[in-house]
């Protein structure tokens, strides 16, 4: 089973579970064999199991921002059940929020996707390290095309959470040279609802985002703190 059917199509996610070796990949703890059932449980009729699934994402899949190779299967799972309506289950996430489960998987996306842009390669090259030798990294950019895809059904999401999130995941995801004819058709979104966010996250990629498209809004003086890579990374891959 590849990541995407012939079309370039994001697969139907219960043959994606199915027909990925997830023994042969790997997490933060080791063999990703019983992934597949975790992240069956984000489509759950109960928002316990739902909520155990988002943490499994969270960590091992993605710990500490990483991207080891479960992550990437994982990554298009998530993009190919956000439309289920099973999504719009209210969960708990790991800062303690509560919000509903699509908008936490766009969180997500929007991390996974973070970790393989332009402001993490400079950050890695800066210690000697090259984003091109790590293949996970690789997988994940070039999917970011699927991803913005999947995302982009729910910049007009009339629930504002869902909305916010996936504005700052479009903007993390326009970072790839084949999208960015899309960035003019997303600025004014983001001037309209994320600049204005609650969510200081949220602001800050608006802000990056705008700045580094030649679009910088001026007005968030207190955002610079939000650098992601302010805290310093690995210094061994995978990042």
């Amino acid at each position: 089973m590849t990541t995407t059917d012939v079309d370039g199509l994001l697969p139907d996610p219960w043959d994606l579970l199915a027909g990925t070796d997830w023994a042969s990949l790997e997490h933060a703890c080791g063999s990703a064999a019983g992934t597949p059932a975790l992240l069956a449980g984000l489509l759950a009729d109960d928002a316990g199991t739902q909520a155990k699934a988002l943490r499994h994402l969270d960590d091992p899949v993605h710990h500490q921002n990483t991207i080891y190779s479960a992550t990437v299967p994982a990554a298009v799972y998530v993009a190919a059940i956000l439309r289920d309506p099973r999504t719009r289950s209210l969960v708990v996430d790991s800062d303690g929020r509560a919000l509903p489960l699509r908008a936490a998987l766009l969180d997500w996306v929007t991390s996974v996707a973070t970790e393989v842009g332009s402001e993490a390669e400079a950050h890695i090259a800066g210690v000697g390290l090259y984003l091109e030798e790590h293949p996970e990294s690789v997988q994940v950019r070039a999917l970011r095309p699927r991803l913005f895809q999947a995302v982009s059904a729910f910049l007009h999401a009339p629930y504002l959470a869902v909305q916010e999130a996936a504005i700052a995941a479009a903007v993390v995801l326009l970072d790839a040279p084949e999208l960015v004819q899309q960035r003019a058709l997303l600025t004014p979104l983001i001037r309209d609802v994320l600049v204005s966010s609650d969510n200081r996250s949220y602001r800050s990629i608006a802000d990056r985002g705008l700045k580094s498209w030649g679009e910088g809004t001026g007005s968030l003086p207190d955002e610079q703190d939000d650098d992601p890579w302010a805290g310093g990374s690995s210094s061994e891959p995978p990042f």
